[in-house]
């Protein structure tokens, strides 16, 4: 690059280079299987610094990546403009309007707190560490998806820059393609300055965990299975075979044990009744942490401690049902010798099934499963992870629907299996016309359509 000198007088943040102090802090994500070397960083100090960004990116023919936390990073930005937003935080809480208005870098744990305050809450993601704009915008599968949709259809209105680094306010009557597309397809459209979404009347939550031996795995899964079909729109729940962390929040006999656990997030009181039976079915827990809560701590509860950073690999399947070999692999999986951290299987459906009218484009919205493994690097050697998680999805793939969530996705080549057809066709129409050079073309890339032959 030449003149980078005089490009860098542009941004109000930092501008760095390799060799630069704090180069290696911004570049690295949640997520360090990327060791990714980009050509240039900018750290985003306010809107006026992303257009900037997205401009010198269109200019030099560089590839662009966003980074808040770097929990949604499925590709390294090696020789690309990093645009990072960690330092553009904020939260608005208007109690009247119910709704937040957050900047770019803002992480769902700071929305919680704040939104508390009024007995409000958000479709958060699980981790109080998981950026709020990037978790929304590629769909959001939130605690309370089943009982309330989408985070993606609960923004109102977006303030972001466009490919040709134009600022612009979007929102059902403003740009409405631009909105709809936005709203569930990732980063392909451009990059968020400012967000505002919609709040919940949610003071409490009936939410927690409880812990079984693993050995009850086989019964407990398919008695989940059966169960799972019954449960209201307002139970929200998964079973999941887990690798307890050595964490202080867990008990000392219990960290570093392999587990099964039942998670359960139901918004007011009644929860405990709709659980009984699955908890009757499970048997004596070791461990019992179900309460009524409210909103920042029903998440941790749930959720258990956030992980800190480090390498990992994440697989997702989604399915109609669940046969008897689905369950078997997963019950496999989750042995006690097996080097993943967890390997969980998740009810949807619900009120996700039933979009509104204005639903954006986040897809498969009538999918029941999934199956979700995690498998952390621990050791410089990947080999046994890769090859634990491999003969997992080897064994479900035969059964699975083919699709995904894109939030839940880190397999860039899998893209378009998170957007039904009719939807993935708009989106690259969208796409043609506000990104027609693929600006935005890291990560989750949606191409744009071809033109029409004459």
């Amino acid at each position: 690059m030449t003149n980078i000198d005089a490009a860098a007088r542009r941004f109000t943040g930092a501008v760095l280079r390799p060799g630069d102090a704090g180069y290696d802090t911004h570049r690295l994500g949640w997520n360090r299987s990327f060791d990714a070397r980009p050509a240039l960083i900018v750290a985003a100090a306010d809107a006026a610094d992303i257009a900037a960004a997205v401009r010198l990116a269109r200019d030099r023919d560089l590839p662009l990546a966003v980074q808040a936390t770097g929990h949604g990073t499925v590709a390294p930005a090696d020789g690309a403009l990093l645009l990072t937003t960690s330092a553009m935080t904020g939260v608005e809480i208007d109690p009247h309007r119910r709704v937040a208005r957050v900047g770019p870098g803002t992480v769902w744990a700071d929305v919680n707190r704040a939104a508390a305050r009024y007995g409000l809450a958000g479709l958060a993601g699980r981790c109080g560490t998981v950026g709020v704009t990037g978790y929304t915008l590629g769909g959001g599968q939130s605690w309370l998806s089943r009982t309330y949709g989408f985070a993606a259809d609960s923004v109102a209105n977006a303030d972001i820059v466009t490919a040709d680094g134009v600022a612009r306010t979007v929102t059902a009557h403003q740009h409405p393609d631009l909105f709809w597309a936005l709203r569930g397809g990732g980063g392909n459209f451009g990059v968020v300055t400012s967000l505002e979404f919609r709040l919940l009347p949610i003071p409490k939550v009936y939410s927690g965990m409880s812990l079984y031996p693993a050995e009850r795995a086989p019964a407990v899964l398919a008695a989940y299975r059966d169960w799972a079909v019954t449960e209201p729109e307002a139970m929200n729940t998964a079973v999941l075979l887990i690798r307890l962390p050595p964490a202080p929040a867990i008990p000392e006999p219990l960290r570093g044990r392999r587990v099964l656990a039942i998670r359960a997030f139901h918004p007011g009181p009644g929860g405990s009744e709709i659980l009984a039976p699955l908890l009757a079915a499970a048997g004596p827990p070791i461990a019992d942490d179900f309460a009524l809560r409210d909103f920042p701590a029903a998440s941790t509860a749930t959720n258990g401690p956030d992980a800190p950073p480090m390498p990992a690999r994440q697989e997702i399947e989604m399915f109609d049902a669940l046969p008897d070999a689905v369950l078997d692999a997963v019950v496999a999986a989750g042995a006690p010798d097996s080097p993943l951290a967890f390997v969980e299987i998740r009810h949807w459906g619900g009120a996700m099934d039933d979009p509104p009218p204005d639903a954006g484009s986040a897809g498969h919205r009538g999918v029941p499963f999934s199956v979700l493994a995690v498998a952390p690097y621990l050791t410089p050697d990947r080999t046994a992870a890769d090859a634990a998680l491999d003969r997992l999805m080897a064994a479900v793939r035969p059964h699975a629907t083919g699709t995904s969530f894109l939030t839940l996705l880190t397999d860039p080549a899998r893209t378009r299996t998170a957007f039904t057809p009719a939807n993935w066709a708009r989106l690259t129409q969208v796409k043609r016309a506000w990104d027609p050079d693929c600006v935005f073309r890291l990560g989750h890339s949606i191409p744009p359509a071809r033109k029409a032959s004459s």
